[in-house]
Order: structure tokens, then sequence, then C-alpha cells
């Protein structure tokens, strides 16, 4: 369809059905890809065969810090993604325009890594068009428009979004849909690791790529146990909220590297490369000669590690048996470990400032003996989340925002698709 017909096909509410299985507001919605539709004529003319997709944000529910140790961890994929209007095109080439951002030009007959280009988007569409090669599958030339409302540095991973996206396109553009949703995401992992520069776990791509509620067993990383579960959180009356606090991630990089490093002295302690080899019974043994040998933030660390891997399987059983009360109660123990354990809810190197931790006390105590609260993500700064009972939703966004601000406290969907064509 030309860019005319489609925006004709939203307007007229063609894709309502869609739109209304994967955001809460459809009308939203619709103004969001008639205006990406917009974009994508200002930039490649309007006079193309046009295609849409979306891969969504995630947000991390169970297993804080688990899957960099092997663990599990029960992900959802959110109603914030990006979204693109995209054309084939002839040649070699491939062209994303990012809303706000320059145009992204890649060749792909060019699909090394390449330094200069670490950390920028350009890198993450050559990796996913160099992964997708090297398992056998096509690749081809495309022109993409792309805008996002996935909060950076919220926890909701838009780095995994666009990966997702770029998969996705690649996927139905010129594979007939052939790659499966778990490859796409090993794909997207792969080039945030080895062409954009960033250490990962899986956890991000797997969550955007599969959609709903996600438990994940990272056992074998290679070949990760994936579940699907099917949850309604509406019909049990409560609202996903995530925070935003607002805190400064610049310089959390030796933060977030201390508690791998800390869980790998536990582990080799034992002999062992993951704290998911490692003997419970064996560890509660040995606390005294770990004390000597790795201290005991590493000790508190691993414990959590322990306690939060095997939450992270009972909140996925809570959630098939739909006993929400019990998954409440689990969100609110994994809050406390990651709080009083993990420690990763403000940084040593900057205890002035301590979001997260004023925003559980303020969650706390606005919602008493109801709902569940934790810290969202890498933690130390930035976001919390909240399952929030929806007679008091109201008055916790009030509350949230008369402290940080209007327009951070974000009410989110769960929604059940990973990344997909749209049209």
């Amino acid at each position: 369809m030309k860019i005319s017909e489609i925006k004709k096909l939203i307007a007229d509410g063609g894709l309502d059905a869609k739109f209304a299985e994967l955001y809460s507001n459809t009308a939203i919605a619709r103004n969001r890809y008639l205006s990406a539709c917009d974009g994508f004529a200002d930039n490649f003319g309007t006079d193309r065969e046009v295609y849409l997709f979306s891969a969504p944000g995630r947000t991390e529910v169970g297993g804080n810090h688990t899957d960099h140790q092997h663990g599990r961890v029960l992900a959802g994929s959110v109603d914030l993604d990006v979204i693109a209007v995209v054309a084939a095109a002839d040649g070699n080439v491939i062209r994303v325009k990012s809303e706000g951002y320059d145009m992204d030009t890649v060749k792909f007959d060019m699909l090394s890594p390449r330094t200069c280009e670490n950390g920028r988007s350009s890198a993450l569409i050559r990796g996913m068009c160099a992964m997708s090669r090297k398992a056998g599958y096509n690749i081809g030339a495309f022109d993409a428009y792309t805008t996002s409302n996935v909060l950076k540095g919220s926890g909701l991973s838009s780095s995994a979004a666009f990966e997702v996206l770029i998969g996705v396109i690649l996927n139905y553009m010129f594979n007939d849909g052939a790659i499966d949703a778990v490859t796409i995401a090993k794909f997207a992992q792969a080039s945030e690791r080895e062409f954009f520069g960033k250490p990962c776990g899986l956890m991000d791509q797997m969550a955007s790529s599969v959609g709903g509620f996600t438990a994940i067993d990272f056992a074998d990383p290679q070949n990760p146990v994936i579940e699907k579960v099917t949850f309604d959180l509406a019909a049990n009356n409560h609202a996903l909220c995530i925070v935003n606090t607002g805190g400064n991630h610049t310089d959390l990089t030796d933060d977030y590297a201390d508690i791998t490093v800390e869980c790998a002295r536990v582990s080799e302690f034992f002999d062992k490369k993951f704290l998911r080899d490692v003997d419970e019974s064996d560890f509660f043994a040995n606390i005294a000669a770990l004390r000597e040998k790795v201290g005991d933030r590493a000790i508190l660390r691993a414990l959590h590690f322990f306690a939060d891997n095997k939450r992270a399987l009972d909140e996925k059983v809570a959630l098939q048996n739909g006993d929400f009360c019990e998954f409440l109660s689990l969100i609110r123990k994994s809050g406390d470990s990651s709080y009083k354990y993990l420690q990763n809810v403000f940084s040593t190197s900057n205890v002035g400032e301590q979001g997260i931790s004023l925003a559980l006390a303020l969650t706390d105590k606005y919602l008493g003996e109801r709902g569940a609260y934790r810290v969202h993500g890498g933690g130390f700064a930035g976001t919390i989340q909240a399952f929030v009972p929806l007679d008091m939703l109201d008055g916790y966004i009030d509350v949230i925002e008369s402290a940080f601000g209007k327009g951070n406290c974000y009410v989110l969907k769960i929604r059940p698709v990973g990344g997909t064509k749209i049209l």
C-alpha cells in the first residue's frame, strides 16, 4: 500500500483492532502511526509500497540481576515501542531515519564490526544484517522511518527494541517470516555485544521479541528455556506502573560491573563459573571462609541470587495458577532482597542521590499492605516498578508526580505480542 492508502486505512479505523491488541489507547496509537507515515514521506517520498512494524520495550518482573548468572527471569513486553514505516529499496544500502536523529546509512556488503560505530544505532543495523546472513537468511536494502516512545535510561530497553525491530523488518521483508522470535533475540544480543560494544545478557532482547509475560531460564544461555505466560493484570484490578526517578546513569558502570565481579568471586570459590552452578547448601556451609575470601557484600549478593532465582520460578507458577496474591507477595520479597542484599537502589559513590529509595518509600507509605513494588532493572538510579490497585491508581500518580514531576509515572500494559508486522 502507498502512504496515502495506509493513512486513510489508519484514519478510518482499519487498524484499530490491531492497535487495541498492542496499546492501551487506540487513538494515540492511530496518531503515532499517521505521524510516522508523514515522517517517511518527508524523508523518502510518497510513491512507495510501505509496511508497518513494531517492537516493544520490556519490563523486568522477576529475577533482578539473575540472568548474567545463568538464572531465571520473568519479563514482560510493554505498550511502549519502536515503530517503523518501511519500504524495500534497490541496491545494497539500508537507510534508517529515526525521529530526532541523523540518518543511519549502512552498506550491507560491509558487515564486519566497525569500532567507529560503537554505541551508534548503525552498528545495530549492521550487526543484525551480519547475524542474519551468517545464519543463512536473506538480507536486502530498505528505507525506514522510525519513532520510539520507549524511554531511554528507564530500564525498558530501548536498544533491544530497536534491534528486534530491525530483525523483524529483515524477517518479513526478505524471509517470509521464517526467522523465529527466539532467533531474532539471539541475533540482537550478538549485535549489541559484537557491533555496538555493550556487554549484555539475553533477557531484554528475548522479552521484546517473544512478547507477553515471558519466563526464561538461562541455565544454558545458548538454548534458553522460554515459556509464555498468559495473565491479565487489568482483570485482576491492578495496573503496572514504572516510575522515573530522574537519576543520573553517567557514572554507574562500575556499580553494575561490581555485581557481576562479586558474584564471580563467590562462584570461583567453588570452582564454578556462575552462581547457577553453585550448590546452595555448600554456599551456606562456607559462609565463614567466604567472608575471608570475598567479603560480606559479595556474600549478600549471592544470597540474593539464590533466593531471587527461585522466586522468578515461583512468580511464573503463581501467575499460571491465577494466584495473584502470591505473585504480589513474591514481588515484595524480591524488592526487599534487592534493597537489602543485592544493594542496587543507590550508588555508594553518590549517597546524596537516592531517588529509587525515595520512590520506594513513598510507594510503601501510599500502598500500605496492598499492591507490590521493587527496584526496576539494573538499579542504582532510574526507575522502580509498582503493581497498583486500580482504585488507588489516580492517587498514586499524584503522590509520585508531586515528588518526581509531571509525567514521570507511566501506566503500562503488558502487551501479548513481541516484535511484529502491523501491516
